[in-house]
């Protein structure tokens, strides 16, 4: 059984879809204490706006449909993102739906939290286990990658 061990200062990435981005910032202001204690990541233009309201330096990737959301997912594989909250807009077809969808698949697979709307991301910041080390259980893809194809 592998494990990820996660510390007590979490690097959370902070992706909004546009008619999102204002309620994120909302959230994070409300917030901003307690994201102050972590490492924060966020793709291009959320990440801008988010600088800029909390006042505090954020590490940008790339615009979401430019390629920022595989950023993040590739920064989860690699066990350097612990906690994504992703306020994605439901009811807006997007022209990076695939991206969006590799981004939510990959964060189940390395089983990181994740929050998709405002009450989780309440829920998930306000958790006990978002301010202490934490030892995440990875699921164990053995027979999947040595299935024959």
């Amino acid at each position: 059984m592998d494990i990820r061990k996660l510390d007590a200062r979490k690097r959370v990435a902070l992706v909004a879809h546009d008619n999102k981005k204002a309620e994120l910032v909302e959230w994070a202001i409300y917030n901003k204490t307690v994201l102050g204690k972590h490492r924060l990541y966020a793709t291009g233009t959320t990440g801008t706006l988010l600088e800029g309201a909390l006042d505090q330096s954020i590490s940008k990737f790339l615009s979401g449909p430019l390629g920022g959301d595989l950023q993040v997912g590739s920064k989860i594989a690699e066990g350097k993102i612990d906690v994504l909250i992703f306020f994605w807009d439901p009811m807006e077809a997007q022209p990076h739906d695939p991206d969006v969808k590799a981004l939510l698949r990959v964060a189940v697979t390395y089983n990181i939290p994740v929050a998709c709307n405002r009450a989780t991301a309440d829920f998930l910041l306000t958790s006990p286990l978002m301010h202490e080390g934490y030892e995440a259980i990875l699921p164990d893809y053995t027979l999947y990658l040595k299935r024959k194809i």
